[in-house]
């Protein structure tokens, strides 16, 4: 049925035009979330391996900085944790004379991660508020993937904090999530936050090889009947287990059946999703089984 749905989406947006990308053929330019660079990586690698004629350039920036590349001619597709404010979707409605459109097509998380040799691994989301704030006494410096509202950055103000701000004395910036990796790696005292796409699979050789240098922490699950701490594992996201879970969307501007639109296309259906899957993310738009186990 849906991809009847599709097939029909598909020829009331026909391209005619030899001079437009198609979604078989074409180059064109998205702006994706720093946090999610691996997991997007492997879907435009699989994507251009089934459609050899094209060609997605992958701008990876802070969240910020994508949604004003969608203003952009050159950007047919933003990849970021957040949908448009009504505002937003108005501002670009005007701009554009297009109104965007999204989807959501996974789920990730803001990992927390300590040194190899750190004494502290183990935290709740009001330890994690209390040293953010400065009201706590511990050494930790907080680390994060740069200041420039970058999506961890977002979500932690919004869902930890609530509001409460960064005590700016104490937090450090790294430019990537890569630099927030290495740095804490080299520094005992350092509590880094990077999305989960860079750190969770176990299957991936580079991150098999942070996983040397770093641990993941270990997050007090708020919904569980008793106190347990919960590091976040594809099932913990997907019962909603770890307390800090993202959603993951793509935003579209494409008044014609192009690139952009197979792309998206392809995330949302069964192999794009199976990459996110395999990525160790929640997959958002198929339904998956989950076996219970005591590994938390």
């Amino acid at each position: 049925m849906m991809g009847l749905m599709w097939i029909f989406f598909a020829g009331c947006h026909e391209n005619t035009r030899p001079d437009l990308d198609s979604p078989d053929k074409g180059t064109i330019h998205i702006s994706v979330d720093e946090a999610f660079e691996p997991v997007i990586d492997s879907e435009i690698q699989v994507y251009e391996a089934l459609h050899p004629g094209t060609k997605i350039i992958a701008d990876y920036k802070p969240e910020s900085e994508c949604f004003k590349d969608l203003i952009k001619d050159s950007t047919k597709m933003i990849i970021v944790t957040r949908v448009l404010t009504p505002q937003e979707e108005q501002y670009y409605k005007d701009s554009i004379s297009i109104s965007p459109t999204w989807a959501k097509i996974a789920f990730g998380a803001v990992a927390v991660i300590v040194n190899r040799d750190s004494p502290d691994s183990i935290f709740s989301t009001n330890d994690l508020k209390n040293i953010l704030d400065g009201s706590s006494e511990t050494k930790l410096v907080p680390v994060f993937d740069g200041l420039q509202q970058t999506s961890t950055l977002r979500y932690i103000m919004d869902s930890v904090l609530r509001g409460k701000p960064l005590d700016q004395k104490r937090v450090f910036a790294e430019k990537n999530s890569e630099a927030v990796i290495n740095y804490v790696a080299n520094n005992k005292n350092a509590l880094g936050f990077v999305g989960v796409s860079w750190i969770g699979n176990p299957e991936d050789t580079t991150q098999l090889s942070f996983l040397t240098k770093v641990r993941i922490a270990s997050i007090e699950c708020n919904i569980c009947p008793e106190i347990t701490f919960v590091k976040p594992y594809q099932a913990n996201i997907m019962l909603m287990r770890y307390p800090m879970v993202q959603s993951l969307y793509y935003i579209i501007k494409e008044e014609y059946n192009g690139l952009a639109s197979g792309f998206a296309h392809f995330m949302q259906f069964e192999r794009g999703q199976l990459i996110f899957r395999r990525a160790y993310l929640w997959p958002a738009r198929m339904n998956f089984t989950i076996r219970n186990a005591n590994n938390y």
